[in-house]
C-alpha cells in the first residue's frame, strides 16, 4: 500500500450491516450501485395490522413510507446462550447489535475466544420503542428479579457490555449517544482507543429499530421529514427525509497491525474528527456551517492529506431545504481555498435509498463509502434532478 502512515491510520478489516432491504452487505452493494431506493411504501392493510389508527391513514399529510429491515424480531437466543425468555425482554436492538459484532469479527476471520490480544466495542442505539409494548403485552406487575433484567435488557447504558460480556472481550467498551452521529462518533473514539493502545481490536458501529415497523408518519411543513416519503439530497425539490431501521458495524485495527497479520484491509481510515457547533447554529437542532467546516479540516488536516485528492464525500444529505445547503457550504470552506477546479469532488447520501437511520446512519455511509472504494465505483445518489437553488 502506497501513502500508509503506519503510526495513525487504521485499517478497516471487517463489517458487518443490515440495512432496509438488505439483509447482507453483498446485497446492500448491489442494490447500491444499481440506485435502488429501498424505503417501502405501505399498503393500509399491512399499517392496519401494526396497529395504526384507522383514523389515522385517513389524514392527507399521513405518509406511509419507512426504511424497514427483515426479522427485526428474530434472534438465535441459544447461539448466544440466552433462554428465550431472556432474549424475548431484551430490546431488539441490543440484539441485532449483539449479531453484527459477531459477524464483523467472523467476517474477519477472528474468534474472540482465541484471540490473545484487547478487542473494544464502540456503539450506540436509538430510543427504545420495545420495552413500553413489552409491558402493554405482559399485563401484569413484574417482581424484583424480572423489573432488573428488563431494565438492563432495555437500557441504552447496557448496549456494549453485553457485547464485551457474551464475545468475552476485554478492551473498553463505551456507550456513545450524540443522536444521529452516533456511529460516526463511535468509529472516531474506536479509533483514538487504537492509537492510544487502550485496545489492539475495535468494533464500532450503531442500530436503530423502531417497533412497529409499519408506519408511516405525519408530514408538517418545515421539519425534517419529507411530504412523499422520498429523499432528495441536494435537489431543488428536496423537502426532507424518510425514517429508516438498520445496523452496521465495522471492525478496526491499527494499520501496522493489520498488515503484520495478514487481515484483509477493505478501507484505511487516515484521519477522523468531532465537535459541537455551540451556539453558532440558528437553532437547538439545525446544523452549522463553521461547526461542520471546523470538524472537517480537522478530520483532514490529522490525515495529512490535500482536499484536492479527494474526489468522494459521502455526505450526511438529509434532503432538508435547510441542512442541505449548510452542509455544501461547510464543504466549500476546506475545499474552496484549496483548489480553483471544478467538479473534481463528487457528492452522494446513503439516505436516498435507505432513509435515515438515527443512530446507525454514519455507519450506514461510512460502509457504502468503503463498499465504493473496494469496487472502485461511485453508487448513484437518488432522486436528483436540479440542484437545490441555495446550493452554488
Amino acid at each position: 500500500m502506497s501513502d500508509i502512515n503506519e503510526d495513525l491510520d487504521i485499517a478497516v478489516i471487517g463489517m458487518a450491516g443490515r440495512f432496509p432491504g438488505a439483509d447482507n452487505l453483498d446485497i446492500f452493494w448491489e442494490k447500491l450501485k444499481n440506485g435502488v431506493e429501498l424505503i417501502q411504501q405501505f399498503g393500509d392493510d399491512a399499517l392496519l395490522e401494526a396497529g395504526i389508527d384507522p383514523e389515522l391513514l385517513k389524514n392527507p399529510r399521513y405518509v406511509k413510507a419507512r426504511g424497514i429491515i427483515s426479522d427485526a424480531d428474530a434472534f438465535d437466543a441459544y447461539f448466544f446462550d440466552y433462554s428465550p425468555h431472556e432474549a424475548e425482554i431484551i430490546d431488539p436492538q441490543h440484539r441485532l447489535f449483539l449479531e453484527k459484532c459477531w459477524e464483523a469479527m467472523e467476517q474477519a476471520g477472528y474468534n474472540s475466544d482465541l484471540y490473545d490480544g484487547l478487542i473494544g466495542v464502540f456503539g450506540g442505539v436509538s430510543m427504545n420503542t420495545n420495552l413500553y409494548s413489552y409491558l402493554a403485552r405482559r399485563g401484569k406487575p413484574l417482581d424484583a428479579a424480572e423489573g432488573y433484567q428488563l431494565a438492563i435488557g432495555n437500557d441504552k447504558d447496557f448496549l456494549t457490555t453485553r457485547v464485551s460480556y457474551k464475545m468475552n472481550l476485554r478492551g473498553p467498551s463505551l456507550d456513545i449517544q450524540t443522536a444521529c452521529s452516533t456511529s460516526m462518533v463511535a468509529i472516531t473514539v474506536a479509533c483514538q482507543n487504537l492509537l492510544n493502545y487502550s485496545c489492539d481490536m475495535a468494533l464500532a458501529g450503531g442500530v436503530s429499530i423502531t417497533l412497529p415497523q409499519e408506519q408511516g408518519y405525519l408530514y408538517q411543513e418545515g421539519m425534517i421529514l419529507s411530504p412523499d416519503g422520498h429523499c432528495r439530497a441536494f435537489d431543488a425539490k428536496a423537502r426532507g427525509t424518510v425514517s429508516g431501521n438498520g445496523a452496521g458495524v465495522v471492525l478496526l485495527k491499527r494499520i501496522s497491525d493489520a498488515m503484520a497479520d495478514g487481515d484483509t484491509i477493505h478501507a484505511v481510515i487516515k484521519g477522523a474528527a468531532y465537535n459541537n457547533d455551540g451556539a453558532r447554529r440558528v437553532g437547538y437542532t439545525a446544523p452549522g456551517v463553521d461547526g461542520q467546516a471546523d470538524a472537517i479540516d480537522s478530520a483532514q488536516y490529522v490525515a495529512d492529506i490535500d482536499p484536492r485528492s479527494i474526489t468522494y464525500v459521502e455526505t450526511h444529505g438529509t434532503g432538508t431545504e435547510m441542512g442541505d445547503p449548510i452542509e455544501v457550504s461547510a464543504l466549500k470552506q476546506v475545499f474552496g481555498p484549496a483548489s480553483n477546479d471544478k467538479q473534481y469532488c463528487a457528492l452522494g447520501s446513503v439516505k436516498t435509498n435507505i432513509g435515515h437511520l438515527d443512530a446507525a446512519s454514519g455507519v450506514a455511509g461510512f460502509i457504502k463509502t468503503v463498499l465504493a472504494l473496494e469496487h472502485r465505483q461511485i453508487p448513484p445518489s437518488l432522486h436528483y434532478q436540479a440542484p437545490n437553488p441555495q446550493i452554488d
